[in-house]
């Protein structure tokens, strides 16, 4: 992976993620909770399974749409009914917490130029760089990436790559092909290329972004986040 300047990560071994509520990750919600029973009640079962029937849950309820507030709860998220691949992720995570499975981020900083095929006409709106929270679950002692919740990465691969055109997000890809991030696949789906530097590992996004701030400052991104998400 390209990693840029040299400033130290966070190692993976020294991260313990947490099941904890956050501002973001706001399980305790009675709105989060419901949606949470919702699940339970189809009988999901053991913890992958759980995880996938909420992101089939929140695929099919949380319409998908490009904004760039990463701290919006995921209450709020829900409540909308619409969010971004990053919001729609934080619902996944707070649904995961409040169901006991701890969580935790990689925080990468994404070439902007990534989304330019989603928004050929409005390209001077997207920022140069974006840091990005990729998720990762404990299931039972070992912590899984979202990227590998339907399967490894080598199995996903045949699925085609992603190419972030049309309506499919990176949050709805999972499903169905490899999203790598590392370039472990060697094959059409390596995002590796794209990925500018990696920040490391943190317990929650919201100290991804407590340290790394967001994307776009807030005056910018109120008028941005209105034109992109329509």
């Amino acid at each position: 992976m390209r990693r840029g300047g040299d400033a130290p990560v966070s190692p993976r071994k020294t991260v313990t993620g947490s099941s904890a509520a956050t501002p973001i990750l706001d399980w305790k919600h009675p709105r989060v909770l419901g949606f949470t029973a919702e699940i339970r009640d189809v009988g999901a079962g053991a913890e992958r399974a759980f995880l996938i029937t909420a992101h089939r849950f929140i695929a099919a309820r949380v319409r998908p749409v490009y904004a760039l507030n990463e701290t919006q709860p995921a209450s709020t998220t829900l409540g909308l009914e619409r969010g971004s691949c990053s919001q729609r992720l934080a619902l996944l995570e707070a649904v995961a917490r409040g169901y006991g499975i701890a969580t935790r981020v990689r925080g990468l900083l994404v070439d902007g130029r990534f989304w330019h095929p989603r928004f050929p006409r409005l390209r001077a709106l997207i920022p140069r760089q974006v840091v990005l929270a990729w998720p990762e679950f404990l299931l039972g002692d070992q912590w899984v990436p979202v990227s590998e919740l339907y399967g490894d990465l080598g199995t996903l691969q045949v699925g085609g790559r992603f190419t972030n055109t049309g309506g499919e997000t990176l949050f709805d890809a999972i499903a169905r092909t490899a999203v790598d991030w590392d370039g472990s696949t060697c094959s059409s789906c390596d995002l590796s290329g794209h990925v500018l530097t990696d920040l490391g590992y943190f317990d929650s996004r919201d100290d991804l972004f407590g340290k790394h701030g967001q994307t776009l400052c807030l005056p910018i991104r109120i008028p941005a986040d209105l034109m992109m998400s329509r």
